[in-house]
């Protein structure tokens, strides 16, 4: 199955979330399942770096415990915002209402809507059309399920949604859950169904009910934000998404990487401070070096910082981005509130034809 996806799993170390990229590779079709609001820039990050056109954020449920990034995928990729129609009229912003039985296609695969309530009622889970992977988000976690002491939670209902609509799977079917706070990462159908110790083995109604109406577990931090949150799609009440940065369009890479287009930096050059930490022999070499630019090797940087200007935005520069961008992680880890890399260096800098200098200039 592994083979005919580009799959995913994201974690989110606040939360203990987990989040799915699902991607068609003939397409290029992907959807998302329980984004987070902290790591939407992540989350974009990875579906542009892949290649992929978001169709669809998928939540399992209103969660309690963080706030999905569904709104702000939406705003930043034009997709769809898929969660259960039974949330009603309080549901603001979904544009796929998701009901038992619905399909949800990215390219040729798609997603089977399995409705298992109980730990919310209006919880879902997501079935690969091949029955070989199911998100079950808080429904069935690994050996353990989801509490049902809130939100019109049901331990009764929880226990027939669990064998009806996910134990009814194939054997080998996967188990990826919306969290985990032990590092596991997946199960299957047979492991949960022989060793679960709530519901599993020879655990009848009366049992499960028991074991889950006697949890005593307080309530989820985050509730009273994220519930009225989550209602609105992730939507903050001002309306507006974060921006990794005030003063440019700065982007996060996948790997946490702040990074700025070039032809941006062109056109305000006035306004940046840029630093080139390639040795000083290589700003001669063929592809020179940006005027003005300060030249501090990134093997001198750590201690040359109090030689670098904090007025305005520093922009770090190398041959290809990559030196750059751990320049950028020692700006960071010395207090610097704005910076960025140079994204592709002075290799796509020369490409896109930007003017260039040849000589140390400015090297100290």
């Amino acid at each position: 199955m592994f083979s005919e996806l580009i799959f995913r799993q994201l974690f989110d170390a606040a939360s203990s979330t987990y989040t799915y990229l699902l991607g068609d590779p003939q397409s290029r079709q992907a959807v998302i399942i329980d984004t987070v609001f902290e790591q939407h820039l992540r989350d974009r990050a990875l579906v542009e770096e892949l290649g992929l056109r978001l169709v669809a954020t998928l939540d399992t449920h209103c969660h309690a415990d963080h706030v999905t990034g569904a709104w702000l995928m939406q705003e930043a990729t034009g997709c769809r915002i898929g969660i259960s129609r039974r949330y009603g009229d309080a549901l603001q912003g979904a544009d796929l209402r998701l009901d038992h039985g619905d399909r949800v296609p990215f390219g040729k695969p798609c997603i089977e809507v399995r409705a298992t309530p109980g730990h919310t009622d209006g919880c879902l889970t997501y079935v690969s059309d091949d029955h070989r992977l199911a998100f079950t988000g808080d429904c069935l976690l690994i050996r353990g399920a989801g509490r049902c002491d809130f939100q019109q939670g049901n331990a009764h209902t929880l226990f027939r949604s669990i064998r009806e609509q996910i134990f009814s799977l194939p054997d080998d079917c996967l188990i990826f859950p919306g969290h985990d706070y032990s590092g596991r990462t997946m199960s299957s159908v047979g492991e949960e169904r022989a060793h679960n110790p709530r519901i599993g083995g020879h655990a009848d109604e009366r049992d499960f009910v028991g074991f889950m109406e006697n949890l005593n577990l307080p309530h989820p931090k985050q509730i009273a934000v994220a519930v009225p949150a989550n209602l609105r799609s992730g939507k903050p009440e001002d309306a507006r998404a974060p921006r990794p940065a005030d003063w440019g369009p700065v982007r996060q890479s996948y790997a946490g990487l702040l990074e700025i287009d070039p032809e941006w930096v062109a056109e305000h050059r006035g306004e940046v401070h840029l630093l080139d930490v390639r040795q000083r022999e290589e700003l001669d070499e063929r592809l020179g070096r940006i005027a003005g630019a300060q030249c501090v090797p990134l093997s001198e940087l750590k201690e040359r910082l109090a030689e670098i200007p904090r007025e305005q935005p520093v922009i770090a520069v190398c041959h290809s981005g990559m030196r750059s961008g751990q320049a950028t992680v020692i700006l960071r880890q010395a207090g610097f509130a704005r910076f960025a890399n140079l994204r592709g260096g002075m290799l796509l800098w020369r490409q896109l034809g930007l003017p260039v200098a040849h000589g140390p200039e400015t090297a100290a």
